[in-house]
């Protein structure tokens, strides 16, 4: 099969990824072969093509916006029939018996393996997933529309979340790629107020365009403080900035894979008055549930540019450079 391979990190300007020819996998007990339509390009690729995040595995293909078709089924798996097209999300799988899948928070499993990343991925014609661990994707979108919907906009879903926005609210998003383009959608369906800050002006001409109520840079002042806020972009420089403009009582939620040094707080001034921030890590199945069937009830729409597989070093120079509006997608032949 047809794959793009990450033998070792390097700055994606070098060309990191190779097109090799690898065996096609076999799926084992309770695991599917899904023939490979579309992958996403995620910014927690570009962290692990250059080296941000330490390599469990190499060589790896990395990817894990799967929208494929089941080719195949290994021993026991029944869930999706031949045929059937579902997605696949960064978490692989989890243990289901620590602490964390107890109570629910399988994204935090001690013994979790994540897509792309600790197994091979989708910049390939195949892919080998557990079948627990897939979605089923909603008719009412397209393979390439689906695809941003599994890492960028369950994560953003998350995000949403976890920041403790209310309905009606005045939200903040920091960076305008993948996941923000996504998640303005869901707060704007909230009936929420959304301030987003990004240096792109084709960036801030889409916020526009999906319903943002004012647009600008971070060091500029908003209309009115932020009761919630979400940082997309991997700049620490950021945070003091959005602390800056939170609202007493507010949450900042971080919701980057990786992230710059963030620089030294103030208390008075950043924190104080109840002013929360937490980081955002990977999601739950309950997360890609819950966010696919209120995706599809909305219904968003995601903004996408195309590449074929053997361009995927392009695609991610392209997401690093931030010259994408919306999503990188890459089409595998």
């Amino acid at each position: 099969m047809q794959a793009m391979v990450l033998r070792e990190a390097r700055p994606v300007e070098d060309h990191p990824l190779e097109a090799a020819d690898l065996p096609v996998p076999e799926p084992g007990p309770g695991d599917v072969l899904l023939r490979v339509q579309v992958c996403g390009v995620c910014h927690t690729d570009l962290h692990t093509v250059e080296g941000d995040l330490a390599l469990p595995k190499r060589p790896v293909v990395p990817g894990h916006q799967i929208v494929g078709r089941v080719e195949r089924r290994g021993q026991g798996a029944s869930r999706f029939a031949e045929g059937a097209r579902v997605g696949v999300a960064w978490l692989h799988s989890a243990c289901g018996s620590c602490d964390f899948c107890r109570r629910g928070l399988e994204n935090l499993c001690e013994g979790a393996r994540f897509t792309g990343y600790h197994v091979d991925g989708g910049y390939a014609e195949y892919a080998v997933v557990p079948e627990a661990f897939t979605y089923p994707i909603p008719d009412a979108f397209g393979d390439e529309e689906a695809a941003p919907l599994l890492c960028a906009g369950i994560i953003g879903y998350r995000a949403l979340q976890l920041s403790n926005l209310e309905s009606g609210q005045r939200l903040g998003l920091y960076g305008f790629g993948a996941s923000a383009h996504l998640a303005i959608q869901v707060a704007r369906h909230w009936g929420c107020e959304v301030y987003v800050f990004t240096r792109s002006s084709s960036h801030q001409q889409l916020a526009l365009e999906l319903g943002a109520a004012w647009v600008g840079q971070a060091q500029d002042e908003p209309p009115a403080n932020l009761q919630s806020a979400i940082i997309f972009a991997p700049a620490g420089w950021l945070v003091p900035e959005a602390l800056r403009v939170l609202d007493k009582g507010g949450t900042l939620a971080l919701a980057g894979i990786h992230m710059s040094p963030i620089p030294e707080l103030d208390y008075t001034a950043h924190l104080y008055h109840e002013r929360t921030v937490r980081s955002v890590a990977n999601s739950t199945r309950r997360d890609g549930e819950e966010f696919l069937e209120l995706a599809a009830a909305i219904p968003v729409t995601t903004r996408t540019t195309r590449y074929p597989l053997g361009e995927a070093n392009e695609a991610l120079g392209a997401l690093k450079a931030g010259s994408i509006d919306g999503a990188g997608v890459l089409e595998i032949p």
